[in-house]
């Protein structure tokens, strides 16, 4: 079991990760707008691969 200085502690880390990666976000696209935009293009293109793939998978299964 946990004790409650280890949980406050704990609350604390994440709140202090959580702000410093929505100020690195910020940063990013306020001084380097080019490269954001090629990593949202990015993780957009794999999301599409992923659920691509999910629809091949589900197509095969079902026998269309």
């Amino acid at each position: 079991m946990q004790s409650q200085t280890q949980r406050g502690l704990a609350k604390m880390v994440k709140k202090v990760l959580t702000w410093g990666g929505i100020a690195f976000l910020i940063f990013f696209v306020a001084y380097r707008p080019q490269s954001a935009a090629e990593v949202v293009k990015s993780i957009g293109g794999a999301l599409m691969d992923i659920a691509g793939g999910f629809g091949d998978f589900f197509a095969s299964l079902f026998g269309s």
